[in-house]
This record gives C-alpha cells, sequence and structure tokens, in this order.
C-alpha cells in the first residue's frame, strides 16, 4: 500500500455520558470496536473509542497472516509485526486527539510462538485467530473528564470524504437499541481443572521453582459454557458488574470479544513509555471497615510486594530492549487500586523509546506481558504450555490500539470473554511463587473469575433481556 500522509479532521459530536448508546449505531457492523473506560460507574477510565468499517485488516494464523485492503487480500508468511507495521506506516504528523485512526484489535497470548520457540502440548480448543487487527480511518472519541466527543479521521482512506456527513449524522442521533435476543448460558460451567488437579498443577510448578527453574509462574483455569443470544448484550451486563478502565467489546468475524479488563499493558505517548502491571489481590468486602482490612493486608502483604516487584523488574527489562539508556525508571511500587470486586497492587515502569524505535518495537519486545507469565519469562511460558491442558488464545494477549502518528495504548486481556461457535469461555489465574499455597491460590483464581461467573449466573437465570 502506497505511503499516504495523514490528514486529520475532527468534528464535533453531541456528549454523551454512556458510550455504549453510541455503539449501539454499530455494534453488529463486522469488525466494530468499542476500547470502553467503564464509565459511567466508574471513576477510573476516561476516553472511549468507537469505530467501524475498517479499510484493511489483518488475521495471523499459524504461519501465515491474512491481509485484506483495498487492493485485494492476499497471505504472507512475515512476521505478523512487521506486516502490521507496513500497513500502519506511521508518520509523525501530530494528531488533535489521543486517536485519530490507526490499528485497532487484539494479539492473542499465543501470537508470542511467532517472538519465542515455544513447545506445543496444550490443547488449542479456541481456534483462534494468534492476531486479529483493523486499519480504522475514523473513530468516535469520547472524553468523560472533558464531557466532549469528536469524529476524527486521519485522510488515509479514501472512501473517508464521501462518509463523513453520514457519520456525523449517525452518532449526533445515534438510533434507540435495537431488537435483540437475549444473552443466556444454556448449560453449566465447567473448568478445566477441579481443585484436585489444581493441587497436582500447583506442586509440579512448586517442584520447578524449588529447583530453581523459575521464580513465579502464572497458572491459569479455563472455564466454558455453552452459550446463545447476543453477545453485545452479554458484555452491557459485564460493563454493569465490573466496570474497568482498559474494557473493550470487539465484534469480530466468528467471535465477540467481551473485556473487562483493569490492567494497562503498554502506553506510548511521544515517545514516552508507561506499563502498569498488576499483581497482588484481595476480595472487597461489603462492610466498609472489613474492606479497608482487606486493602491494608494487601498493602502490607511481604508475600504480594515481593511478587509484584518480580513482574516490575522483569517489565524493566523487557522496556530497556527498546528504549533508551537510562531512561528506565519505576515512578511508583505497590500502588494500591480499588475496583468492583477486588484489590489491586498495580506499580508503574516507565521509559523513553530510543531513537529509531517505535511502538510496535516496544510491543514486541515486551510481548506477551509478565505479569501474566511469570519469570524468568520464557521459561514461565514453557511451564504454562506443559501444565495447562488449554491454550490461552486472546486470554493474557492484549487488545488496543496503535495510531497513525505512533502512539498506543493497550490492556492485559484479563478478565475477558471469548463467545464463538456457541461456547463461552473465559480464565482466571495468579502467580505461583516460592511460598505459595495451592488453596490460597486457588481460592483466588475465583476471586477473580467472581464478575464472570456472576455474568454467567445471571443469563443462566434469565436475568439477560432481550431489548427490544
Amino acid at each position: 500500500m502506497p505511503r499516504q500522509a495523514s490528514r486529520y479532521r475532527v468534528s464535533p459530536l453531541p456528549y454523551l455520558e454512556d458510550s455504549a448508546a453510541l455503539f449501539e449505531a454499530i455494534a453488529d457492523e463486522p469488525w466494530a470496536v468499542f476500547l470502553d473506560s467503564g464509565r459511567p460507574r466508574s471513576s477510573a477510565g476516561r476516553l472511549d473509542i468507537l469505530a467501524a468499517r475498517p479499510f484493511a485488516t489483518l488475521v495471523t494464523r499459524g504461519g501465515m497472516t491474512e491481509i485484506r485492503g483495498p487492493e485485494g487480500a492476499r497471505l504472507s508468511p512475515a512476521d505478523p509485526f512487521e506486516l502490521l507495521r507496513e500497513l500502519l506506516d506511521a508518520d509523525d504528523v501530530p494528531a488533535p486527539l489521543p486517536f485519530c485512526g490507526g490499528a485497532i484489535g487484539y494479539f492473542a497470548y499465543d501470537l508470542a510462538r511467532r517472538v519465542e520457540r515455544l513447545p506445543a502440548r496444550a490443547l488449542d480448543a479456541e481456534g483462534m485467530p494468534e492476531m486479529a487487527v483493523g486499519l480504522y480511518d475514523w473513530a468516535v472519541l469520547v472524553d468523560h473528564a472533558e464531557r466532549q466527543s469528536w469524529l476524527a479521521s486521519a485522510g488515509r482512506d479514501a472512501r473517508g470524504e464521501a462518509l463523513w456527513d453520514g457519520l456525523l449524522e449517525l452518532f449526533s442521533r445515534p438510533p434507540p437499541p435495537a431488537s435483540r435476543q437475549a444473552f443466556r448460558v444454556t448449560g453449566p460451567v465447567r473448568a478445566n481443572l477441579d481443585a484436585d488437579a489444581y493441587r497436582q498443577v500447583f506442586a509440579r510448578i512448586r517442584r520447578y521453582i524449588d529447583a530453581g527453574d523459575c521464580y513465579q509462574v502464572n497458572l491459569a483455569l479455563r472455564f466454558a459454557a455453552p452459550a446463545a443470544g447476543d453477545a453485545w448484550l452479554g458484555y452491557q451486563d459485564l460493563r454493569r458488574l465490573n466496570p474497568a478502565p482498559f474494557a473493550a467489546y470487539l465484534h469480530h468475524p466468528g467471535a465477540r470479544i467481551l473485556s473487562s479488563s483493569p490492567e494497562r499493558f503498554l502506553r506510548v505517548r511521544a515517545g514516552q513509555v508507561e506499563t502498569r502491571p498488576i499483581k497482588g489481590t484481595r476480595p472487597r468486602a461489603a462492610a466498609p471497615e472489613a474492606d479497608a482490612a482487606l486493602a491494608r493486608a494487601l498493602r502490607e502483604s511481604a508475600k504480594d510486594r515481593a511478587e509484584n516487584l518480580m513482574i516490575v523488574d522483569l517489565l524493566r527489562n523487557d522496556l530497556g530492549k527498546v528504549c533508551a539508556t537510562g531512561s528506565v525508571a519505576v515512578p511508583e511500587l505497590f500502588g494500591l487500586e480499588s475496583f468492583a470486586s477486588v484489590h489491586h497492587l498495580v506499580s508503574t515502569v516507565s521509559g523513553r523509546l530510543a531513537p529509531g524505535r517505535d511502538a510496535l518495537d516496544l510491543l514486541r519486545a515486551a510481548f506477551p506481558g509478565g505479569s501474566i507469565t511469570g519469570a524468568p519469562k520464557l521459561r514461565a511460558m514453557q511451564i504454562i504450555e506443559e501444565l495447562e491442558p488449554n491454550r490461552r488464545g486472546v486470554y493474557c494477549g492484549t487488545i488496543g490500539w496503535l495510531g497513525f502518528n505512533g502512539d498506543m495504548d493497550s490492556n492485559i486481556a484479563i478478565r475477558t470473554l471469548v463467545s464463538s461457535g456457541g461456547q463461552l469461555r473465559f480464565w482466571a489465574g495468579g502467580g505461583i511463587v516460592a511460598d505459595s499455597e495451592a488453596d490460597a491460590e486457588y481460592q483466588e483464581c475465583l476471586v477473580k473469575a467472581a464478575p464472570m461467573l456472576k455474568l454467567l449466573a445471571d443469563a443462566e437465570a434469565g436475568g439477560g433481556q432481550a431489548v427490544s
């Protein structure tokens, strides 16, 4: 695709407090995407991004990537990150808003096989592409702090001029909610490891740690249930139950991704880099005094602080691969952040991209996120592949955007459900270290899974309602 410099265009739109009403206008379009800050039910987030009708798409399966664009479709065995760089063709033209078009999509955990050599033992029951990304010329941005909304374009798509007035009309007067089939679960939820099997896998990880193979391994449970109905209704239920600052809903061909992630993976703004790993979890309590006690116990936990610090060190190393020498720093250690169902310990690692490096270099260097693998990363991933029964797919990968101006923001795809083929799947996990206890770690997985389990319980009981 020939290089075309960005020619940004921005028009104001009426502000709506809940961007879900705006997304309703495009929710059923293939490749429609909603990057959701969790407002109005959470004060943590700020910016929502909505887009559809990409002018190009990249879908990676195994060793091949299908690229579809204005010139047609082709297959390539090249590195998916390099193929995306070629299509994104970022320039240095300053953008008037944080995102005015670019790439939006997901990079699944198993895309790591294009970065590292890993064994192939776990069952791939997902059948999901390792990467699915669209190139979007226009997007709707909603800034909840400023209470303003805009339609923005980079002018990369020749169709953009003809679409502009129609898009302004569509998002200025969004349609009422469509009639939809109620989202429901039609059978029992099953985990790929019960408590006894979890203890057995846990014991094997402890033996690896005791032998000095690794310091920490993230072990995850996979839950699955048959489901039917409209996943967009299911996502709206999820964001009510568990609002999160890095949530997302992706309407991709053959699958719907419902994410309520609390964790930022990587952000790049004008060459400045930030990652905010989560390690350390306690449940919330209804009574304020009990809730405060749980938060205090987490802040004071030597085990959780040590676990968090291991991942901070790993991420300092990952950022150091592409950041300027001496620029990597840790401005915050062990900050407490509280969400709808859990308290978390969150740290911040920052840096500045080295000359000649860009956001895709950073994404590849740090992929997948260390907070969901363990340390050392490669050995932890090898153990995960050996001991977890199922491939992770989208879970523990990343969902986010890369702008035509070279900026980026992305989540760690935790608290994330995938709906495809009549099945709904989600995962929950935690880091195992030398002084971990099996039953406590298993219970932590259930605490993290609670919002998704509640969503499925409500759907099974008929809580999800058709909208007309």
